[in-house]
């Protein structure tokens, strides 16, 4: 396992300390290691403020980022190329469109993607997934 890549799914429940916070915990863990690259679409970040936005304020939700930041986790744009592959993953139907953007980060640096969605489980078979 040489790159992660982080879906929003994990890193809420991270953040909110929910049953699969440890395991989160866990690769966020082996993020410090030189040998190992940590990922985020900025795309799902959109999804993790706008999670936190709904639910307490933008203020919390900016907190949240800063967070985040402290995490070592790269934030990677997003480009035509990860939109195109975003597009293909959507085409296929079942995932909401932010989510295939994690999915297209993964496929595109060879990662693992972290996350605990049962939603990709449609793309398991394309898309290498770390179950948390």
């Amino acid at each position: 396992m040489k790159n992660l890549v982080f879906d929003s799914w994990a890193l809420i429940a991270f953040l909110q300390d929910v049953s699969s916070e440890s395991d989160v915990e866990d690769y966020i863990n082996k993020v410090h290691s030189p040998d190992i690259g940590a990922y985020i679409s900025v795309i799902n970040l959109g999804e993790i403020w706008y999670s936190f936005a709904r639910r307490r304020s933008g203020e919390f939700a900016d907190r949240i980022l800063l967070e985040i930041s402290n995490l070592s986790i790269e934030v990677i744009d997003a480009d035509w190329d990860q939109a195109y592959r975003a597009a293909q993953f959507k085409a296929i139907g079942g995932l909401a469109y932010a989510d295939c953007f994690g999915a297209a980060l993964a496929q595109s640096l060879d990662a693992s993607l972290i996350t605990g969605d049962p939603e990709f489980e449609k793309i398991s078979e394309t898309v290498r997934i770390a179950w948390v």
